[in-house]
């Protein structure tokens, strides 16, 4: 039971709608059938009245007026007839005699320009006329005759006055005035015209419709489809008018559907050709990016004419109780382009896939700056709108804008923008204040370079400075900013963004004098002014994101461009795109456009032949519009103790913390391989640092290369391998990387952590590696137009050259200097240098000036033939001097040293010959004294002077007698003969063929068995023959003798380092850290490691040697 309940209650609610929704069908049926009944039921009752009429007698007219004036006056009042004059006319009609005025009357009645709802009136007033007349209703008959009798091929010229005169007719049929044999021929004639001249183009619908919604139930038996479903639905039938035969409106009704079916097949063609007029305008902008006007007219055009079809149909199926089917249904299409995505080739086989984008700004900051406007009229309580201005609100079309840039075309000489003179006709009283409040206002405007200050000068003109002079000055000022503040360019749009709610002339004549500057920029064509031609693009970009500057128009001045793309027009593109194009990229309206004059941009530098410049600025504003889509990597997690050391080395790291970040280094595991990686990794990072803090970090790398030994050489070792890297590829991205390291390099070199011939090599190998010093040949590492290496040097000279200035660093300077002088101008002498396309003069400068502060008594070369003849005086001076038969190296001429020399070298302060510097850098000064940190900034700003220790005269002496005893032996090594390679291994295939056999060593034979390689052509032979033994007993002897001189040497070598190292050990031991003790570290002094046995025994490690 309580099952049946819960099923009643939940069927109830759903019921009740239902119930009520048939009570209110069934309501709205039985009020049209009453209101359908009492119509009926009048008509009814004034036709029989029509029909069985009885007219007064003739006498009844003679007491009536039939004066001329009131019965015209009254024929004239039926030509204006309306419902509200009926009363009048009946009391009028009352008292004439209209039966001489009678044929008057009916073509008053007939002629009369009737509203619908002045028809039942018209009606009331015919039959008061055909109870009253006989002969009326034949001559009211006669003019409609003449009215509703045409042809097919005639033209309704008034198409509203038949529309009321058919349903005046067919009620005056219907209600008995005329017969039906006699009216109905002539409605049948008008109806059966209309439809049949009418079923191509459909332009009668609103005759027929009106004709269906007033007379359809009487002549066709028409019933809206609601009311015949309800009356089918409850049961309830529907009266009928019976004055017209049911055959006949069912031939009515039949030509009626046919019509209906012509109405159908003409709408479904409409929205076909609709359809592909869509498609067309789809394709062309999706080609060009724009419509033309006359192709917009012709859309909107069609769109209304379908539009006003589909209604006509809609009703015309409601009254007939028809379905339109397929034709009812709209075309699923908008004047809006679907989205859709491009792709660019950028070059060889790179494609860019183009889409739209969401946000056209880059962050949040960038959104508030350009949308978040101030609003002034809160500081204007009386403000009232104004009318806005037209041109801000008129539609801007391609074929305006053409018409406006032929119209204004330049000529060579004229100039740019003259802005019109300030209009006098309210010339105010003079005010010095106001002028000099003005005047200060202007020139404190260039140093508004945020958004607060910038708000608050808008809202200080608008309250102090606001009059008309004001703001045309106001309007000059603000176009004329400088060329070289572009910085200024968004302030200034944000500051007439802001006035324009207020003030928009300020903003107009802003507009338009940038329009008419582009203009003449464009006409002049000229390769001058491209500061200007750039501010005035950028400009414009800037107001086309505060929505001042027509978008419309923006694109506008991107086609021109495009349109002549070279030269100076590339960079004003390049600089539109990059200011306003991600804002019209991102928007809507001008997307598709945009990303057509991308393509056509892109396709334009890829069959141009541009220069590198252009190449770089058209992909760079292409990819700053559409920047492409890169898949988003998953990150790795830096350990914490990584980012500890990338924090304090990198952003925490300054003068005032070393000592800080010092204890922090040394307390790190450097035991751990990882740990020391990542540590060195981030110690030879010098680039990665800020540059005021380079040298902190040089300084405590060297402090703590004292603690931890392996800091040192694996710092600079890796430099090394970053310099040598970015040498084999030397692609711009990495230029500003490679000064930061080379200068980090010259810094480690002054904090000792490395010597001067890594310093001279890493010198030479900018001028030397990859160079050809051949114009014809170009290298693929050093390019003909790259100048990078000279910045190079100069950079590294900077920083650590100055303390070249003493011993025989100096010396080995002077030399390199010849050198980098001679690939200088290798090239500053390279061909492809012109007038167009000059050596950069930066370079010049850098160079000059580098030179000279290190040597500035140096004369400096004039050109490559100088340099060259200075370097083969250079040859001539030292080849001899060395003993060298070939110089192979230029760039290391100066570093070749005798071998046999090298090992017994003092590497403190010495050299072996005056002429060539010695490889040794410890002579060099010291940069970093054992001074407090407030000595510091001092050391950092002048270079210290690097003065070798004084020295004993002992050590003077002996120096001396060593240099004049090292001098001897090279010269008496020179004029040794050297003697001719005697033992030549003898080949493996003439050892096989040189086996004795087992008879052969029976003989014993004499003699020594020599083989004897003679050339034949090119390819060797060897002969086989027996020697005398007293010649093989010769070459064992001189063998022999070799072998014991060369162990001679070898005796006295090892002799003289094993006293050195004594001498050293007992210097060490009884001077202390006196002296010049360690000249290369600061406060913190390291001892040399001592062995606790002193230095190894060569006789017990190897033997004693015997010499004859």
């Amino acid at each position: 039971m309580t099952a049946t309940n819960n099923d009643e209650a939940n069927e109830t609610p759903i019921e009740e709608p239902l119930k009520d929704l048939e009570e209110n069908e069934k309501a709205a049926l039985e009020e049209y059938t009453a209101n359908l009944e009492a119509r009926l039921k009048q008509k009814y009752e004034i036709r029989n009245q029509n029909l069985n009429c009885s007219r007064p007698p003739e006498n009844y007219f003679s007491k009536l007026d039939s004066g001329l004036k009131k019965n015209t006056t009254f024929v004239k009042k039926l030509k204006s007839f309306s419902a509200s004059q009926l009363d009048v006319l009946l009391k009028d009609f009352a008292t004439l005699n209209l039966t001489k005025y009678i044929s008057e009357v009916a073509a008053a009645i007939a002629e009369a320009k009737l509203k619908m709802s002045d028809i039942p009136a018209a009606i009331t007033l015919c039959s008061v006329l055909h109870r009253t007349y006989a002969d009326f209703s034949s001559n009211f008959f006669e003019n409609w005759q003449k009215i509703l009798t045409f042809k097919a091929t005639d033209k309704i010229t008034n198409s509203s006055k038949l529309r009321v005169d058919i349903r005046f007719y067919a009620e005056l049929v219907a209600v008995g005035i005329f017969m039906n044999k006699t009216g109905l021929p002539l409605l049948g004639n008008v109806l059966t015209v209309l439809i049949n001249m009418d079923k191509e183009e459909h332009n009668n619908i609103p005759i027929l419709l009106s004709f269906c919604k007033h007379c359809g139930d009487d002549y066709a038996g028409l019933m809206p489809r609601k009311i015949r479903e309800a009356s089918e639905k409850h049961n309830i039938p529907v009266p009928r008018n019976t004055f017209l035969p049911a055959e006949k409106q069912t031939a009515v009704r039949t030509l009626l559907k046919d019509y209906f079916l012509s109405l159908t097949k003409h709408l479904l063609a409409e929205r076909a050709q609709l359809q592909a007029l869509h498609a067309a305008n789809q394709r062309t902008l999706h080609t060009r990016g724009e419509l033309s006007q006359e192709r917009k007219e012709q859309l909107e055009q069609h769109q209304t004419t379908y539009d006003k079809l589909l209604v006509n149909a809609q009703n015309f199926a409601e009254v007939l109780g028809e379905d339109l089917g397929e034709a009812g249904e709209p075309p699923t299409l908008s004047l809006t382009v679907i989205e859709t995505q491009g792709s660019v080739t950028i070059g060889g086989n790179e494609d860019i896939t183009m889409q739209a984008g969401t946000d056209p700004w880059q962050d949040e900051d960038s959104r508030t700056f350009y949308t978040c406007l101030p609003d002034l009229k809160v500081f204007m309580p009386n403000y009232q709108m104004k009318e806005t201005v037209k041109s801000k609100t008129e539609t801007v079309t391609e074929e305006m804008l053409d018409e406006d840039l032929k119209e204004d075309e330049l000529s060579d000489n004229e100039d740019p923008s003259v802005v019109q003179e300030v209009e006098t006709e309210e010339i105010q009283p003079p005010n010095v204040s106001n002028k000099h409040g003005l005047d200060t206002f202007l020139n404190e405007l260039p140093n508004c370079i945020n958004r607060e200050l910038i708000d608050n000068a808008a809202v200080d003109f608008i309250l102090n400075l606001n009059t008309k002079n004001n703001r045309k000055k106001l309007s000059r000022v603000l176009f004329s900013v400088a060329r070289t503040r572009l910085d200024l360019l968004p302030f200034y749009s944000r500051f007439a963004a802001i006035l324009y709610p207020v003030l928009p002339e300020v903003c107009v004549d802003l507009c338009q004098m940038l329009k008419q500057d582009f203009k003449y920029h464009v006409r002049k064509k000229d390769q001058i002014n491209i500061e200007s031609k750039i501010k005035v693009v950028r400009f414009i970009g800037e107001l086309v994101k505060f929505n001042l500057y027509s978008k419309m128009e923006a694109l506008y001045c991107l086609k021109v461009l495009l349109h002549d793309f070279k030269h100076h027009h590339i960079e004003m593109a390049c600089n539109l795109l990059e200011t306003c194009g991600r804002y019209l990229y991102c928007n809507p309206d001008t997307h598709q456009r945009t990303m057509i004059y991308l393509q056509q941009m892109m396709r334009k530098k890829t069959v141009s032949a541009l220069d590198s410049r252009y190449v770089t600025q058209i992909e760079n504003a292409f990819y700053y519009v559409c920047p492409p889509e890169t898949p988003v990597q998953p990150k790795e997690e830096e350990p914490p103790l990584h980012q500890f050391i990338r924090k304090i080395l990198h952003e925490d790291l300054q003068k005032s913390n070393e000592e800080k970040i010092l204890r922090l280094m040394r307390k790190l595991n450097w035991d751990d391989p990882e740990v020391s990686a990542i540590a060195i990794q981030h110690l030879a990072g010098g680039w990665r640092v800020r540059a005021s803090a380079r040298r902190a970090l040089a300084r405590l790398t060297a402090e703590l290369a004292i603690w931890q030994e392996v800091v040192a050489p694996a710092v600079v070792d890796t430099i090394l391998e970053e310099i040598r890297v970015t040498m084999e590829d030397p692609h711009p991205r990495y230029n500003q990387r490679r000064i930061a390291t080379v200068r980090y390099l010259g810094e480690l070199y002054n904090y000792k952590l490395l010597d001067s011939r890594d310093v001279f090599t890493v010198l030479y190998s900018f001028i030397t590696f990859g160079v050809t010093n051949d114009h014809s040949s170009v290298s693929v590492l050093d390019p003909s137009d790259n100048v990078f290496r000279i910045r190079l040097v100069c950079a590294l000279l900077e920083t650590c050259g100055a303390y070249f200035n003493s011993g025989s660093s100096k010396k080995r300077l002077d030399y390199f200097l010849t050198f980098f002088q001679n690939y200088y101008w290798f090239k500053f002498s390279d061909p492809i240098w012109t007038k167009d396309y000059q050596f950069p003069i930066y370079v010049k400068y850098i160079y000059q000036e580098c030179l000279t502060t290190l040597r500035p008594k140096l004369t400096l070369f004039t050109s490559w033939q100088q340099c060259k003849d200075a370097i083969d005086e250079l040859r001539q001076t030292l080849y001899p001097e060395l003993g060298e038969e070939e110089y192979d190296n230029e760039d290391q001429g100066d570093d070749s040293v005798n071998d046999g020399l090298d090992t017994i070298m003092e590497t403190d302060d010495e050299t072996d010959n005056p002429q060539l510097p010695d490889e040794s850098s410890d002579e060099e000064p010291i940069t970093e004294n054992n001074v407090n940190d407030e000595n510091e900034m001092q050391d950092e700003m002048a270079i210290e002077p690097r003065r070798p220790a004084t020295k004993h005269v002992e050590d003077v002496e002996f120096e001396s007698a060593f240099e004049k005893m090292v001098t001897e032996n090279i010269a008496e090594r020179q004029r040794e003969n050297r003697p001719q390679q005697r033992d030549i291994a003898v080949p493996m295939t003439c050892r096989q063929t040189t086996k004795k056999t087992y008879e052969q060593l029976l003989q014993g034979k004499e003699g020594v068995e020599f083989v004897l390689m003679v050339r034949k052509g090119t390819k060797p032979q060897y002969k086989s023959f027996s020697a005398p033994p007293e010649l093989a007993s010769n070459l064992q002897q001189q063998a022999l003798a070799d072998k014991q001189e060369m162990e001679r040497v070898k005796r006295l070598t090892l002799n003289i380092s094993e006293r050195q190292e004594e001498e050293e050990y007992s210097a060490e031991s009884g001077g202390g850290s006196g002296g010049i003790g360690n000249p290369n570290r600061g406060q913190h002094v390291r001892q040399k490691y001592q062995h606790p046995k002193g230095a190894p025994d060569a006789d017990l490690i190897f033997g004693p040697k015997k010499f004859k």
